[in-house]
C-alpha cells in the first residue's frame, strides 16, 4: 500500500498518486470514470485533482462536467468521507462572463458553484488556478479565509504560480493572518524539470508546502506510446505531444524502455517512481482512461528506483546533455 504523505501543513494526509480527472467527460464517459473512481479507491487510494472548468475545451461542453461526474459517484457509492477532494478555480478560461479571476467575490461563487456540482458540502484542497495579479492578493486570501472559517473547504492551494508571487502570497499570509496556500501544483515531469527545479522547488521545501505536480507523465508520452508523429495521428492529446519528439524526448524514452525492461516494469511506472523520488514532491497527479493504464499508475508507487537508476534517467533528462541517437519522426 503507497504510503500517507502530509499536504504541506494543512493535516490532510494522501496516498503518494492523485487521480487527475481532466477525462472524465472528455476521453472518458460517465459510465467509464465510475469504473476508474471504482478501481482507484478499491486499493484504497484516497486522492483525486479537478477543476471547475474541465472539460470546458470538449466542445459541447460548459466546463464543470468532471466535478458533476465525482459528484455523482460520490452520491451513489455514499463514501464522501473516503475522498480527499481537489478542485480549482479562477482559471483565464472561465466558466461564462465575469466568471474568471481570483477575485473575492468571484470566488466565493465559484466555491458554492463546486460544492453544488460535486454533491458535498465542504472541499478538501481548494486551489486557485493560476495567478490573477489584476486581483490584490489579500482579497485572494480572504476570501479562501471566509471559505475555510465557513466549513466549506478545509486547506488551500496555488496552481501555476511563479516563484516570486507564490513567495509573495506567503508572506501576505503570515503578515495579515490569513491562510496560507499549503500546496503548488506546477507543470512538473521528467522532461518538463527546469521551471520547477530552478525556482519553484526551493520554496516548496524551505516553506514545507506539498507539490503535486500535473502532466506526470507529459500527456502520455512517458508512457512510449507516442515514438512518432504517426502515432499522434487522431488522438485526443495528440497536439500536446509533438513538442516531445526530439533527440531529448527519445532520449528519456530509450532511458525509460532500458531501466521497465531491466525491472519487468513499464516507462510510466518508472518515470512516475522518478518523480517520487523527489523530496519535494507529494503526489503526482495522472489520469487513466483503462484499467490496465489504472494499474500501471498504482504499481508505480511501489517501484523503488536504484541510485543508479535515478542517476540515469537525471542524465538522460537534463536539458544540456549530449544528443545520443537520432531518429526519424
Amino acid at each position: 500500500m503507497a504510503e500517507l504523505r502530509s499536504l504541506g501543513n494543512s493535516g490532510i494526509q494522501v496516498r503518494s498518486l492523485c487521480l487527475g480527472a481532466n477525462v472524465f467527460g472528455w476521453t472518458l464517459d460517465e459510465a467509464g470514470s465510475f469504473r476508474i473512481l471504482d478501481g482507484f479507491f478499491a486499493v484504497d487510494f484516497n486522492f483525486i485533482d479537478t477543476a471547475d472548468i474541465y472539460p470546458k475545451w470538449v466542445p459541447g461542453n460548459k466546463g464543470g462536467e468532471s466535478e458533476a461526474i465525482i459528484g455523482k459517484w460520490m452520491k451513489q457509492r455514499r463514501n464522501r468521507e473516503k475522498v480527499i477532494l481537489a478542485t480549482k478555480c479562477g482559471h483565464e478560461w472561465g466558466m461564462g462572463p465575469g466568471k474568471a479571476g481570483l477575485s473575492k467575490k468571484y470566488i466565493l461563487e465559484a466555491a458554492e458553484d463546486s460544492l453544488r456540482r460535486l454533491q458535498t458540502d465542504y472541499i478538501d484542497l481548494y486551489q486557485a488556478h493560476q495567478d490573477d495579479p489584476k486581483t490584490p492578493l489579500d482579497e485572494t486570501l480572504e476570501a479562501f479565509a471566509q471559505l475555510i472559517k465557513s466549513g466549506r473547504v478545509r486547506a488551500i492551494g496555488a496552481s501555476n504560480y511563479s516563484a516570486e508571487r507564490l513567495q509573495e502570497a506567503l508572506r501576505v499570509s503570515k503578515s495579515h493572518k490569513l491562510p496560507r496556500y499549503e500546496t503548488l501544483q506546477p507543470h512538473y515531469n521528467l522532461y518538463e524539470r527546469n521551471d520547477f527545479e530552478s525556482t519553484l522547488e526551493d520554496v516548496c521545501l524551505g516553506e514545507g508546502l506539498g507539490v503535486i505536480p500535473y502532466f506526470s507523465l507529459a500527456s502520455g508520452f512517458l508512457t512510449g506510446k507516442y515514438r512518432s508523429r504517426k502515432d499522434l495521428a487522431g488522438k485526443a492529446r495528440g497536439s500536446r505531444v509533438e513538442k516531445y519528439l526530439n533527440e531529448r524526448g527519445f532520449r528519456i524514452l530509450d532511458t525509460l524502455d532500458r531501466i521497465s525492461n531491466e525491472r519487468n516494469s513499464t516507462p510510466a511506472r518508472v518515470a512516475l517512481a522518478w518523480l517520487m523520488t523527489r523530496p519535494s514532491i507529494t503526489a503526482p497527479i495522472a489520469s487513466a482512461t483503462k484499467l490496465d493504464q489504472l494499474t500501471d499508475l498504482i504499481e508505480a508507487t511501489k517501484l523503488k528506483l536504484s541510485a543508479a537508476e535515478i542517476d540515469l534517467l537525471n542524465v538522460a533528462s537534463a536539458e544540456a546533455a549530449e544528443p545520443v541517437l537520432s531518429r526519424k519522426v
